[in-house]
């Protein structure tokens, strides 16, 4: 997975949608997370550097002065509503893992330069399709009112709004449109 971007609106409160972006395909993955972790990401993003280390700095120089190096994150589960990722930690030629929130475990990835990855079963259940071509479509329900017009479902007017909200790149929207979905398919 490679960072695609932060966004932010008015109305989330303080919260980020932190984009990541498949490295050879075309979904997205929003995960939202809070202000101080988004500002982590975006200093190391854009090589900033504070004049004090940040937490996410002082962790990286505690890992490189127990001499270990950060080989991977994975971000590896969605549970209710809830991602979670592992670290994968090497020393010598040993590997430690370690359980993390995704946005502290990208905010390291990106001051070690190491891979993030995602699992399929992750991927599959809260990733995005961003090429149009791509976008999975359920079969059509429509239904046709009085006047013989035909109206779309509203699974389907979620989903042309999901299509529209990552075309705009309103990753926030769409991430909540996205869950409306998956709750209505069960």
């Amino acid at each position: 997975m490679e960072i695609l971007g932060l966004s932010t609106s008015p109305s989330s409160g303080g919260a980020y949608a932190l984009i990541l972006s498949e490295a050879k395909g075309s979904r997205r993955l929003p995960i939202i997370i809070g202000s101080s972790e988004a500002q982590a990401i975006a200093l190391e993003l854009e090589n900033i550097k504070p004049p004090r280390p940040m937490t996410h700095d002082l962790l990286k120089n505690v890992i490189l002065n127990f001499e270990s190096n950060i080989r991977e994150v994975i971000i590896s589960d969605l549970a209710e509503g809830t991602f979670y990722a592992r670290i994968i930690f090497e020393r010598g030629d040993q590997l430690h893992e370690v359980d993390a929130r995704p946005s502290d475990a990208i905010a390291l990835a990106v001051r070690f330069g190491c891979s993030i990855y995602t699992s399929e079963q992750v991927l599959s259940e809260a990733g995005i399709v961003a090429d149009t071509e791509s976008t999975t479509t359920v079969k059509s329900s429509k239904s046709t009112d009085s006047t013989g017009n035909t109206e779309l479902s509203k699974l389907e007017k979620l989903e042309q709004e999901l299509h529209t909200a990552v075309e705009t790149e309103n990753y926030e929207k769409a991430a909540k449109l996205r869950d409306q979905i998956q709750k209505m398919k069960g």
